[in-house]
């Protein structure tokens, strides 16, 4: 059954925004009498379609409770990388059930949004929604404006972690078999060239545990992709 987050709800009726209902009616082509499941905070509705133009209702059949994600809470802070690659780190990483993403300017990125800034930010906004739609998640992580190393606030985080290749790091393994369900984690992956010898000694000096991923050298984009992986399984039920 397709899922989608809630919009707007009157009662018993669930309103689907724009998007929402051309999907509904162009890429599902749902007749009336279908049945969605619509997800608001922590509860997850089974909705019949009644309505198809000239907007897309449904009412609500039945409401179910949903457990969150079974994982510690993790945002990545991801250094920009092209439009390809930083749209497949959004779209899996949200799959594999990340809670935020923090678009990271660095001394090597190559990428330089200037005034595009806004435009991206919707656009991995679209992403990441549509990604936990189809993965069934219950949430949307949250995407953070596109900031720099000194401007990311560290207060919240319970596991501060550094992707390097410094021989003198530990590994995610062992960080992993300290971390606890509740914990909140924030994980920093450099671009392709990686971070200087002074955006290092920033982090490190922020409290940041700097770890290897082993013995191979991975691509920016896939970082992300493994280490949600490995947490996946690490915790998993």
């Amino acid at each position: 059954m397709q899922r989608y987050f809630m919009q707007k709800k009157v009662e018993d009726t669930i309103y689907f925004d724009e998007n929402t209902a051309h999907h509904i009616k162009h890429v599902m082509r749902m007749n009336i009498g279908s049945f969605v499941e619509v997800v608001d905070e922590n509860s997850v509705y089974i909705a019949k379609i009644n309505q198809l133009t000239p907007s897309v209702t449904a009412i609500i059949q039945q409401i179910k409770k949903s457990d969150g994600l079974p994982i510690p809470k993790v945002v990545i802070a991801q250094s920009l990388l092209k439009e390809q690659k930083m749209d497949l780190v959004f779209q899996k990483a949200t799959e594999l059930g990340i809670d935020g993403f923090i678009p990271l300017q660095t001394n090597r990125t190559v990428i330089k949004l200037e005034n595009n800034k806004e435009k991206k930010l919707k656009r991995w906004q679209m992403i990441v929604k549509e990604a936990s739609e189809q993965s069934k998640r219950i949430d949307i992580p949250t995407v953070f404006p596109v900031l720099k190393i000194n401007e990311i606030n560290l207060d919240e985080y319970d596991v501060k972690l550094l992707c390097t290749v410094n021989e003198m790091s530990t590994t995610l393994k062992k960080v992993l078999s300290q971390c606890k369900k509740s914990d909140k984690m924030l994980i920093v992956i450099g671009p392709e060239g990686g971070f200087t010898s002074n955006e290092e000694k920033i982090l490190l000096e922020q409290g940041f545990i700097p770890i290897s991923l082993g013995e191979l050298v991975l691509r920016s984009e896939t970082v992300a992709l493994y280490i949600m992986s490995v947490i996946q399984y690490q915790f998993m039920r």
